[in-house]
């Protein structure tokens, strides 16, 4: 596998941690810690999942198995934590660990053997498997703060109603070979 893999998976990371970054940037503290529902969780929540799920799975990622004993998962989901401050230290705190683990990789560790509750992953495997359960939540996010700010939401794509001129300025351009993240990415 090139090493076009390596490098759009991390562009991939950065772009769903770049939604969050915009959806929490967007929301007050009062509103991290709402929750639609009972048996719903909040941004916070979700937050804090991630942050545990990161940490697990990227702390040793290619020495010890992804669901570390010391894992507290079901605490994950309890809407504790204190404050906006804390929500995104916890928000940083998994990402930092997540490009400390992807950042060194090379071509030749893509098909090493990793294991996630004994189930053994090619590196490739992890990180897709990874990078799908983040995007989940992070699509989560950006749910629950379109539905928290309504028309005050500042939209983190093609905005509604829009893609008829998005279509004509892309498709006026030469083609090219980029990452689809780029611009986006730019923008900010």
């Amino acid at each position: 596998m090139s090493s076009s893999y390596l490098e759009s998976v991390r562009k991939q990371f950065a772009y769903y941690k770049h939604l969050g970054d915009q959806t929490m940037a967007q929301l007050s503290e009062e509103e991290l810690f709402q929750m639609p529902s009972p048996e719903s969780n909040s941004v916070a929540v979700i937050v804090k999942h991630l942050w545990g799920n990161m940490l697990s799975r990227w702390t040793n990622f290619l020495t010890e198995d992804g669901e570390k004993t010391w894992r507290q998962r079901d605490e994950e989901f309890e809407n504790d934590l204190k404050d906006k401050a804390e929500v995104l230290e916890k928000w940083e705190t998994g990402w930092t660990c997540l490009f400390g683990a992807i950042d060194p990789l090379k071509n030749d560790d893509l098909e090493r053997i990793i294991y996630i509750r004994n189930q053994g992953h090619t590196v490739t495997e992890a990180i897709n498997r990874q990078m799908m359960h983040y995007a989940y939540h992070v699509g989560q996010l950006v749910v629950l703060g379109k539905m928290m700010k309504g028309a005050a939401w500042k939209s983190l794509s093609i905005a509604k109603g829009a893609s008829k001129s998005y279509n004509e300025e892309k498709f006026a351009q030469t083609k090219g070979k980029e990452h689809f993240t780029d611009e986006w990415m730019n923008k900010s």
